[in-house]
């Protein structure tokens, strides 16, 4: 019997930085109702999603810094969202900004979070790959300040099973910038990942290397499709895109499958949600053949791997 589940990938337009945080769990909530009556399962929300992306300024006041990031979760603001997904079924996953106080200090992470049909949270995943800078660059036309405002996370990338519910699907998640990261699916990978959870906000323009932005669309797709097909599992990538406080931001929510396919995939920049039916056996044929782990790879051989982090070019 095929292991079904049904994914919503629930692509959010522009989030100003006006807009509040109720009336963005309204949208969200708009968008479970959709998924609800096209026979989900299961959402995935972008990364960063209950606020517009604000490490493209730069500030030194922290209290306001802080207004970004979310003291405990749900909070009241985002407790209605919380209690719909409960109401109507819905397994979610989320992310947000985190601020938890965690060995003896303060400490910010950039955070996804899955929550089951009960509504219980089931796993965390904190971005590990941090783009940008972490100091003032006045000459770019916005800043990418996450190196600035986020601590890298510290729990690797976890998988976990979920119930019953979700036909026992070993879940993974990974975050925006992870996805240009072959590391990142293949931890996973080495878990026997089936389903990858991916939130993005990811500008159009890159302004240490303008050459690029035509490419970003390009880019996208082909991280997300070579992670999936390398390590035989699904990949949801979902955008929080559109012009947002003057910044494009590229869309192209997708639903991915073990084969590298496309099989779904957002034609707008706007909110929309994109829809498909995953075999988590889908994978199973390519686990066991062309990416049978235990019997293909030579991991002796990849000590360079975790040993160096830079680039050297042989003397």
């Amino acid at each position: 019997m095929s292991r079904i589940i049904t994914v919503g990938a629930a692509q959010l337009g522009a989030i100003q930085r006006s807009d509040n945080r109720s009336a963005v769990a309204a949208r969200m909530i708009e968008l479970m109702r959709q998924a609800k009556s096209s026979g989900c399962d299961l959402v995935a929300f972008p990364e960063l999603a209950l606020t517009t992306f604000f490490p493209r300024w730069f500030m030194e006041d922290q209290e306001e810094i802080d207004t970004f990031f979310e003291h405990e979760m749900p909070s009241n603001e985002i407790a209605p969202l919380f209690s719909a997904a409960q109401e109507m079924g819905l397994a979610f996953m989320l992310g947000f900004a985190e601020k938890v106080d965690e060995g003896g200090r303060t400490r910010r992470f950039n955070t996804q979070i899955i929550v089951d049909k009960s509504g219980k949270q089931i796993a965390k995943y904190r971005k590990i790959h941090l783009p940008g800078h972490a100091e003032h660059e006045p000459w770019r036309a916005f800043q990418h300040l996450e190196k600035r405002y986020f601590e890298v996370g510290n729990l690797s990338w976890p998988v976990v099973r979920a119930g019953p519910d979700l036909n026992g699907a070993l879940l993974g998640q990974m975050i925006c910038n992870d996805r240009r990261w072959p590391e990142s699916y293949r931890v996973m990978g080495l878990q026997g990942v089936e389903m990858v959870l991916l939130g993005y906000n990811t500008p159009v323009h890159n302004p240490p290397a303008p050459m690029h932005d035509r490419l970003g669309d390009f880019h996208n797709h082909l991280v997300m499709q070579a992670g999936a097909y390398q390590n035989a599992t699904w990949v949801v990538g979902v955008a929080k895109c559109g012009v947002e406080e003057g910044c494009e931001m590229i869309g192209g929510s997708a639903i991915i499958a073990p084969t590298g396919e496309i099989v779904a995939q957002a034609v707008t920049r706007e909110d929309e949600l994109v829809v498909a039916r995953c075999d988590l056996d889908l994978g199973r044929s390519y686990k066991n053949s062309t990416f049978n782990f235990a019997r293909h790879r030579e991991p002796e051989q990849y000590r360079m791997l975790v040993e160096r982090k830079g680039a050297k070019p042989p003397e």
